[in-house]
């Protein structure tokens, strides 16, 4: 066995454990379903269920065609079986699950097309023949969706209602700040490859001008205007599910977004005057006018 497999079989039960953790957390005060299970807890369990039965199929065919929507689906699945299982709807539930759904099925639709366009996804190329590895990306699919809707989670499954205010306005107005950056961005992008001449260039106009990825600018704001709007309901341990925005940010920044392409666009284009270029004066992740030189 070589050393990524190694590290895939320590890092598996890790992930599942802190999964577990913060399903413990974000149980407290919680609603506790007919069976005795905290309604976060079984949430938990449903979002790596999930992701193990498509990773069945998936490795089978040794493709990775439906990663993304499958995590796109596990949001979706997540969020309603907890406003469906929570009780009496409360304003602040449907917000948060609207948001959530909203931005999942967006998302899920747009990089499941674009894996269909493209008819492969660079991140799966080294690891999708091999079990443990393979593995290891769908169950830290299962974390992602649990962290990720961890602070909203807490407050959809939560015995505490707290009236909306000042919280639920800021943190919708955050939401759709960071979703509308998202999506232009995606937008933008999608459009500069559909042209056959930008097959092996990289975007650099539009939003792309004021940050090498304002996508992740987006998505960690809207996590962010989430997060804002589950505060008000959280007590004791569960403030631990606003670790939801910070992992985002991590994961993103430093695990497997910008370090990844970066990586990449500097094989494909780190030898080019036009590429280092637009590096020096562009912003790596929060926008800002290009800097002239």
């Amino acid at each position: 066995m070589n050393p990524a497999e190694r590290q895939s079989l320590i890092g598996l039960p890790v992930i599942v454990l802190t999964g577990a953790g913060i399903s413990w957390a974000g149980s407290q005060e919680g609603v506790v379903t007919t069976s005795g299970l905290p309604l976060f807890a079984l949430c938990g369990i449903v979002a790596f269920a999930l992701n193990w039965l498509v990773f069945v199929h998936a490795f089978r065919g040794r493709t990775e065609h439906f990663f993304d929507l499958t995590g796109g689906l596990t949001y979706a699945v997540v969020t309603a079986l907890a406003l469906g299982l929570a009780g009496p709807l409360e304003p602040r539930s449907l917000i948060l699950g609207g948001m959530i759904i909203i931005w999942a099925m967006r998302l899920a639709s747009y990089l499941f097309g674009r894996i269909r366009r493209e008819g492969s996804d660079g991140r799966f190329d080294q690891i999708k023949t091999s079990f443990h590895r393979f593995l290891l990306a769908w169950t830290l699919q299962g974390l992602w969706v649990l962290l990720t809707l961890a602070g909203a989670l807490a407050a959809m499954t939560s015995t505490q209602h707290v009236p909306l205010g000042a919280f639920a306005v800021v943190g919708t107005l955050v939401w759709l700040a960071g979703f509308g950056i998202e999506v232009v961005a995606d937008r933008q992008k999608a459009a500069f490859r559909a042209d056959p001449a930008n097959r092996d260039r990289f975007i650099q106009h539009g939003l792309w001008s004021w940050s090498m990825h304002p996508n992740y600018f987006g998505e960690i704001t809207l996590w962010i205007g989430v997060a804002i709007v589950a505060f008000p309901t959280l007590t004791g341990w569960q403030h631990l599910t606003l670790i939801s925005p910070v992992f985002v940010y991590l994961l993103l920044t430093r695990i497997s977004g910008i370090p990844l392409l970066t990586a990449r666009g500097e094989r494909k284009w780190g030898h080019e005057a036009e590429y280092r270029a637009y590096r020096a004066r562009t912003a790596l992740l929060v926008p800002r006018p290009p800097r002239t030189t």
